[in-house]
C-alpha cells in the first residue's frame, strides 16, 4: 500500500535542523507505532497545508462583515464557509467556530447561558467526564456550582431515572452530557426530556463523537439541544480546535462570550484548516469511515475479552473502550500504558468509575480507533492489534521481550502508510 501523503518540509530543514529533526522523529513514531489514544487522530494532506498557510499572518478580532481589523475580505470567504459547511454538516441554527479548543468552547457557552454560582450538573471525571464538565480543580467547578452525576454501579453505565431524580432535587441551571471516556451511546433525546422537566438549558458536549454524529452513526443532538461544544481533531479528523453549535435564540450570547468575552482573534488559519476537514466530513465516504470506526472498536472489545480483558460497561457503541486493567492484568494504569508504549503502543492511563485509585496512576486505560481507521485497519487487523496488546501486558517487566514486540508493530504498521 502506498503512504496516502507526502509531507515536503526542504525549507525548515535548511533552516532549523532541531525543530525538523524532532518533527520528523514524530512523524517516524507516528508511521511505526499503533496510536490507539482515543483523542487523537491524523489529518489529510489538505488540512495540514491549511494549517500552514499565510492565513497565520492575518488579525481578525469581530466576526465576518464586523471585523477589528481592515484587509479580512479573504478571512470572511472562509470563516463563513466553514461555518456553513458545519450547519449542513450538523443540522445547526449558529455556528461559531473561533473557539480556540474544547475548554475555552465549554467556558463561552457557561459565560453565555449562566452568571457565576449558578449551579450546573455534569458527569464526574472519574466516571467519564471531563475536568470542564465541573471538577472542582478546573475553572467549571471553581466559578459554578456543580452537582456532579454519576453512572450505575453495577452497569458501569448512565441511569436516567437517577440523574432525573437528581436534577429535580437539585434544580440546575444547566445540565450537560456529552464525555470523554464513556464508551456507550448516549440517549441525548432522554436528557433533552429531563432539562425540559427541570427547566435547566441542555448542552452537549461531543468532542470525541463529533464525527459519528454528523453522519448518524451516534445520535446527533445538535438540532434539538441548546448548545454543543466540539473540539474538531477527534473523530471529526480535522485540526486541533473547536467550535459551538446552538440555537439561533443563543447566537448573540454566544459569540459575546468568545469575543470580546474570552478571546482576542480567531485563528485564521485553523479556521481554514476546520472549512477543509468539514468539507471532507461532507462526502459520501465519511460514513464508510465513522462506521468503520465503530466496527473496528466492536471488533477490539471483543477480542480483549475473549482473552480475559475487563471493559468497563463490557464492551462499547462507539470509537472508544475503557480497560479495567488492574482487574485483569494486576497493573496500574501508569504501568500499562509504559509498557504499552516500550512496544510502540500508545494509550492513555484512565480512571475507570468508582476507581480507589489515584488519576495519576489509576486503575484503567482508554484506548479508541479512530487512527487505526484512517490508516485503512479493519476488524482483521484488530485481531492482530488485540494479539500485540495482550502479549505487551503479559511481558510488562521483559523490556527485551517487549523491543521484540516494537519490532513487530513495525513490521505490521509498514502495511498501513499514511505519511511519506
Amino acid at each position: 500500500m502506498e503512504a496516502k501523503y507526502e509531507m515536503h518540509l526542504d525549507y525548515l530543514k535548511k533552516q532549523d535542523e532541531v525543530v525538523y529533526d524532532a518533527i520528523e522523529a514524530e512523524k517516524k513514531r507516528q508511521m511505526e507505532g499503533i496510536e490507539l489514544i482515543a483523542s487523537e487522530n491524523l489529518v489529510s494532506q489538505s488540512v495540514l497545508e491549511a494549517m500552514g498557510s499565510v492565513l497565520t499572518n492575518k488579525y481578525s478580532e469581530g466576526y465576518p462583515g464586523k471585523r477589528y481589523y481592515g484587509g479580512n475580505e479573504q478571512i470572511d470567504v472562509v470563516e463563513n464557509l466553514a461555518i456553513d459547511r458545519a450547519k449542513k454538516l450538523f443540522g445547526a441554527e449558529h455556528v461559531n467556530v473561533q473557539a480556540l479548543s474544547g475548554s475555552p468552547a465549554n467556558m463561552a457557552v457557561y459565560y453565555a447561558l449562566m452568571d457565576l454560582g449558578d449551579t450546573f450538573m455534569g458527569l464526574k471525571l472519574t466516571e467519564g467526564g471531563h475536568l470542564t464538565h465541573g471538577h472542582p480543580v478546573n475553572f467549571s467547578g471553581k466559578h459554578y456550582n456543580c452537582v456532579q452525576y454519576g453512572v450505575d454501579k453495577k452497569t458501569e453505565m448512565l441511569d436516567y431515572d437517577a440523574i432525573e431524580k437528581q436534577a429535580k432535587e437539585v434544580k440546575p441551571k444547566l445540565i450537560l452530557s456529552g464525555y470523554t471516556a464513556y464508551p456507550r451511546a448516549i440517549d441525548f433525546k432522554r436528557f433533552r426530556e429531563i432539562c425540559d422537566n427541570v427547566g435547566a438549558f441542555c448542552v452537549a458536549d461531543i468532542a470525541h463523537i463529533a464525527g459519528l454524529c454528523a453522519v448518524g452513526v451516534h445520535e446527533n443532538p445538535v438540532p434539538y439541544f441548546d448548545a454543543v461544544t466540539t473540539t474538531t481533531h477527534k473523530t471529526l479528523r480535522g485540526p486541533r480546535g473547536a467550535m459551538i453549535m446552538c440555537k439561533e435564540e443563543f447566537a448573540e450570547k454566544i459569540d459575546k462570550a468568545v469575543f470580546p468575552g474570552l478571546q482576542g482573534g480567531p485563528h485564521d488559519h485553523i479556521t481554514a484548516a476546520r472549512a477543509v476537514a468539514f468539507g471532507e466530513a461532507l462526502q459520501p465516504d465519511f460514513k464508510d469511515y465513522a462506521v468503520q470506526i465503530v466496527k473496528n472498536a466492536k471488533a477490539m472489545a471483543e477480542e480483549l475479552m475473549a482473552n480475559g480483558i475487563r471493559l468497563v460497561t463490557g464492551g462499547t457503541d462507539n470509537h472508544l473502550l475503557l480497560v479495567d486493567i488492574f482487574q485483569s492484568k494486576a497493573l496500574t494504569g501508569k504501568e500499562a500504558e509504559h509498557a504499552l508504549e516500550l512496544a510502540g503502543i500508545y494509550c492513555n492511563k484512565n480512571t475507570i468509575p468508582f476507581d480507589t485509585r489515584s488519576p495519576w496512576n489509576p486503575s484503567g486505560i482508554r484506548i479508541g480507533t479512530p487512527v487505526l481507521t484512517t490508516r485503512g485497519m479493519k476488524e482483521s487487523e484488530m485481531k492482530e492489534v488485540s494479539s500485540f496488546i495482550i502479549k505487551a501486558l503479559d511481558n510488562s517487566k521483559e523490556e527485551a521481550k517487549l523491543a521484540e514486540i516494537k519490532k513487530n508493530v513495525k513490521e505490521f504498521c509498514k502495511q498501513f502508510p499514511f505519511y511519506k
